[in-house]
């Protein structure tokens, strides 16, 4: 089953300080690129929900 992808919400996806602006950081095949660049890109196998407080949790 694959999961949806809302790149905004993904771990996978950062801020790049040298190209200014935000990357996928999983190492995308040249079909799965260019899908993404396009912005077709609706059903992404790699995408995890980045969840900035789960490590807080940990601590509590």
């Amino acid at each position: 089953m694959k999961k949806a992808a809302n790149c905004e919400y993904c771990a996978n996806y950062s801020y790049d300080d040298e190209y200014e602006c935000y990357v996928c950081e999983v190492n995308l095949d040249e079909d799965e690129m260019a899908r993404f660049l396009t912005g077709n890109f609706a059903q992404c196998p790699y995408f995890s929900m980045g969840d900035e407080y789960k490590i807080v949790r940990k601590q509590m």
